[in-house]
């Protein structure tokens, strides 16, 4: 495989997207900075084909990435693969208002391999071939300039290894039939609605200080106003303000601006400061929320009552004994909150209750829970037993 010098100007990078263009897959990882900065910056990203491997410098002055977002957003005849790309994704799309498709994770992928629910990339390729990964670059501080060899090489490694991991998982998932199963989960990866947050939805993502309307609506608007100012800014969320403040803010809000000076959490400077008139706009505008926007009491879950937990305690247990059976992990077939809907009495909307994931797990659930099928031992070993085959 070639591997190129790092890639600084537009030419080069149009010369080599051409070429990739022409291949059925391509391999991408990126490297990136978030700890001082609101939005993701992307400071490398790495591709690569079974021939060719490339870093990309988005840093150099003067390059226009353009070439490179139309092969990862718009060629819909190149594959791209990735690993956890859940990041790199989430980069593309406040990039280009667009995510890569179509898509592969090999983290997903692996779930139907046998390898676990999150394997890491450097046990994956070594469990696949037998190499060990150098580590010694992870903790780069990749915003800085001049990037070194040993830099270069390491990020780039990230792309050749899994150009040949790749084509080799597509064999296993042949052999063993489960290609089809991750179809679904690849789509739903590379929806961008996954990337699209509203500000005014920022709240719910906090711990709820009350189940008061007055309060919860205070803290949605101030959640929403700390969104815009850490946009607005490219900050961090918590270097605005933290969310116990946020919090403590909705359900204590001072009388007047003067009265942020009181507040733990802030500086005695937010008492005339123009970030503390704009906090107190929001707060003047905020409304009750109501009803149908209250949470509920536990989010996604149906309230189960204590039969329906243990219910919903078998229906794990059964799908580690599917999960283990067909040799995948138990993520890639059920979530809990679907066990604990199940066990609550839903039957619509379900996905276990579908396609490959009723034929594999869903159909049994379906019995353990209207009570077709049991649990029972036999020479100390667990097995399943069918009613209708007991009265039989």
């Amino acid at each position: 495989m070639q591997i190129h010098p790092l890639i600084t100007d537009t030419a080069t990078l149009a010369a080599l997207v051409e070429r990739l263009a022409r291949s059925p897959f391509v391999a991408v990882d990126t490297e990136f900075m978030r700890e001082n900065t609101y939005w993701p910056e992307l400071c490398l990203l790495q591709i690569a084909s079974t021939e060719e491997a490339a870093a990309i410098d988005p840093l150099a002055e003067g390059l226009d990435l353009t070439p490179l977002w139309d092969l990862l957003v718009d060629n819909e005849e190149v594959l791209k693969v990735f690993h956890a790309g859940g990041q790199d994704l989430e980069i593309v799309y406040n990039m280009t208002g667009k995510t890569p498709h179509p898509l592969f994770d090999t983290q997903v992928a692996a779930m139907a391999l046998g390898f676990g629910e999150q394997v890491g990339y450097s046990n994956l390729i070594e469990s696949m071939l037998g190499h060990t990964l150098d580590k010694g670059a992870r903790f780069t501080d990749w915003s800085r300039r001049p990037l070194d060899k040993r830099q270069i090489d390491y990020a780039i490694g990230d792309v050749t290894h899994l150009v040949t991991v790749f084509p080799r998982m597509v064999q296993k998932l042949k052999k063993n039939g489960r290609g089809v199963w991750l179809d679904e989960e690849m789509e739903r990866l590379a929806d961008p609605s996954s990337f699209a947050f509203a500000p005014e939805d920022a709240w719910r993502r906090l711990k709820l200080p009350s189940r008061n309307p007055a309060v919860l609506g205070r803290l949605k608007a101030l959640a929403a106003w700390r969104e815009s100012e850490a946009r607005g800014k490219n900050l961090p969320r918590g270097r605005i303000i933290k969310d116990d403040t946020l919090s403590e803010l909705a359900g204590h809000p001072p009388k007047s601006q003067d009265g942020l000076g009181q507040v733990r959490g802030l500086s005695p400077g937010w008492r005339t400061n123009d970030i503390g008139a704009r906090l107190m706009q929001a707060l003047a505008g905020s409304q009750p929320l109501g009803p149908d926007e209250l949470p509920d009491r536990e989010p996604r879950r149906p309230g189960l009552t204590k039969d329906a937990a243990l219910v919903s305690d078998l229906l794990k247990l059964l799908l580690k004994i599917r999960a283990k059976e067909a040799g995948v992990a138990p993520k890639l077939i059920a979530r809990s909150d679907e066990l604990e809907s199940l066990a609550a009495g839903v039957r619509e909307g379900l996905a276990i209750l579908s396609g490959w994931r009723f034929e594999e797990f869903g159909r049994d659930a379906l019995d353990l829970v209207e009570g077709r099928l049991a649990f029972a031992t036999e020479n100390g070993k667990l097995k399943m037993t069918r009613a209708l085959e007991n009265a039989a």
